[in-house]
């Protein structure tokens, strides 16, 4: 497990990862009594909830270059397992789809427990309740997704008891990451959409997938193998808001 080269993978993350409001809803609604936020892993501040004072964490100054300015917000170009901060300084650590890119998550959580005065919330993956029909094309993006995530064992060990929630994926979510497409499968085949995907970047050559996708949606394989995902407006593919408690 190791962090991304954002000042690579990053240079999209504007256009192609705008928070999904669904999402952002979700999120916001477990830090309604927080009023300071460390945000680790911040990125572009995509899920900065507003009215809120944030601490936006980030190393990479591609990142950083492409957020907007916000108010009762101080961005710090640092890494999760060094906090600029001291213990019980915010009232909740937030850390969005970030804890597989540290390069050391068992430091960067408990650094995100010590800041926290009271709870810590994650957007991680925790594996496929079912076969995700990318996969049939780059069966490499399995083995790459499961090594890069910790297990819900892995985070409760430093976290201890947490509460876990599902957040299952709009058709058509605004946030770009690696399963947001899942019924707009002509999307994967746009290079600057994989360019905000961290997991596309950790293979060496994916073209022989992307071409027999390609043919596929062009001769009607694809809707015909899994077209009957697109009756749904949501799916579960195994994200989850992870939310711990220090006091609990």
């Amino acid at each position: 497990m190791g962090s991304a080269n954002y000042e690579i993978v990053g240079k999209n993350y504007s256009e192609f990862r705008q928070p999904d409001p669904r999402i952002s809803s979700l999120i916001s609604s477990y830090l309604e009594s927080a009023k300071s936020i460390v945000n680790i892993g911040a990125g572009t501040g995509s899920y900065e909830p507003t009215g809120k004072i944030v601490s936006a964490v980030e190393p990479s100054e591609m990142m950083i270059a492409q957020r907007e300015e916000k108010p009762n917000t101080v961005v710090y170009q640092a890494s999760a397992e060094s906090l600029p901060f001291n213990s019980n300084s915010h009232d909740a650590a937030l850390a969005i789809l970030t804890i597989h890119h540290w390069e050391n998550w068992k430091k960067g959580l408990s650094e995100a427990y010590r800041v926290a005065r009271d709870k810590i919330v994650l957007l991680t993956w925790l594996g496929m309740p079912q076969k995700f029909w990318l996969y049939d094309y780059i069966p490499e993006l399995s083995s790459v997704d499961k090594d890069l995530f910790p297990s819900l064992e892995d985070i409760t060990s430093i976290l201890g008891q947490v509460q876990v929630i599902n957040v299952p994926i709009p058709h058509d979510c605004t946030d770009g990451f690696l399963c947001a497409y899942w019924a707009r499968p002509e999307m994967y085949l746009n290079s600057r959409v994989r360019s905000a995907i961290s997991s596309f970047s950790r293979i060496a050559d994916v073209s022989l997938g992307l071409n027999k996708l390609s043919s596929d949606i062009q001769n009607g394989e694809w809707r015909r193998k899994y077209g009957h995902l697109l009756a749904h407006k949501e799916f579960d593919f195994g994200y989850r808001l992870i939310v711990g408690k220090k006091n609990a």
